[in-house]
């Protein structure tokens, strides 16, 4: 009985998409949203450049990168966790990928597209249920209006994925299910997927029967620095959620005790006010029955009624 390593790391998956350039283009072939006629023949493997590292990001992002046969350049990556910084990463990268095409001299006719597909393990938009998300550069009065050069494919193999909803694409749901759930609990690779012979081997990559002793070293050591870089986030979160709910506290204090203050005015003005009227009627009154005015008279003048008059008591 066959074990697996999980695709989704570093090892297996540059083995898998960076060694075998047949399986590449089956994925890309499957996933990506190509016209029938435009559909990747051959690939040929280009340099992964270094970027900028985003704090505590350093393993959780693994990619290969390739042409094909319409000179179309493609970046293909896993990212295990998700900041918001990372969409800017992607557009940065591709971008940077897109201009250096062009030598001193070159006419921008030669530009060609660059595509970045990431396959990524967290989500990154919670407003939809859609886990596929392809992204172009669009007139927003008329979306059939395209530029061409940039476009992005983000694939969130969370919970949100369920096969069933792109039955049509039955090769996409096949390679996603194989990255979803190939890992070291799988003893038996289900039978569709053997079905398929990319992805059996891409499977058979997979089995741990295929890698050294220092190989299989490496693999847990990523998944433990994915597990670090994981809890130092959720460290760095968690203090920072409860810093901003200390000050949250602080500042509500703050201003409850300005609302307080302002609103303690407001209510003693209207009471000083009704009192002072009140104290004012009574004088008036009094006054008033002094000058040999009918009691029925004052309560007419005065508003008070004929038994508050009868109790009022001269100084």
């Amino acid at each position: 009985m066959a074990r697996y390593l999980d695709p989704k790391a570093d090892l297996t998956f540059k083995r898998i998409f960076g060694q075998h350039p047949e399986l590449l283009i089956s994925f890309l072939n499957a996933v990506m949203p190509f016209e029938a006629d435009r559909y990747i023949v051959s690939v040929e493997y280009l340099p992964v450049e270094l970027m900028p590292e985003t704090p505590g990001s350093k393993f959780s992002i693994v990619d290969v990168r390739c042409i094909d046969n319409y000179k179309r350049q493609f970046i293909v990556e896993i990212q295990t966790r998700w900041y918001e910084a990372f969409m800017k990463r992607i557009v940065f990268n591709a971008g940077k990928t897109y201009v250096r095409q062009l030598g001193k001299g070159n006419e921008y006719e030669l530009l060609q597209p660059v595509y970045t597909l990431s396959i990524l393990t967290k989500n990154f938009d919670h407003k939809t249920d859609s886990f596929y998300h392809h992204f172009q550069i669009i007139n927003r009065e008329n979306s059939d209006e395209i530029i061409p050069g940039l476009e992005f494919i983000l694939i969130e193999l969370t919970e949100k994925f369920r096969p069933e909803t792109i039955a049509e694409r039955k090769l996409m749901a096949l390679w996603l299910r194989f990255l979803n759930e190939v890992n070291e609990d799988m003893r038996a690779l289900p039978v569709e997927m053997q079905e398929n012979a990319h992805i059996l081997q891409a499977a058979e990559l997979c089995e741990i029967g295929a890698y050294t002793p220092a190989e299989l070293a490496g693999y847990d050591k990523f998944w433990d620095t994915i597990s670090v870089e994981r809890t130092i986030v959720s460290g760095a979160m968690a203090e920072g959620e409860a810093i901003g709910v200390k000050k949250g506290k602080a500042i509500g204090l703050e201003e409850g005790k300005v609302i307080g203050l302002e609103e303690g005015k407001a209510i003693g003005l209207e009471e000083g006010k009704a009192i002072g009227e009140h104290e004012t009627a009574n004088n008036f009154a009094l006054n008033a029955l002094q000058m040999g005015i009918s009691i029925d008279d004052v309560s007419k003048l005065t508003g008070l009624s004929v038994e508050q008059i009868h109790n009022l008591k001269s100084p």
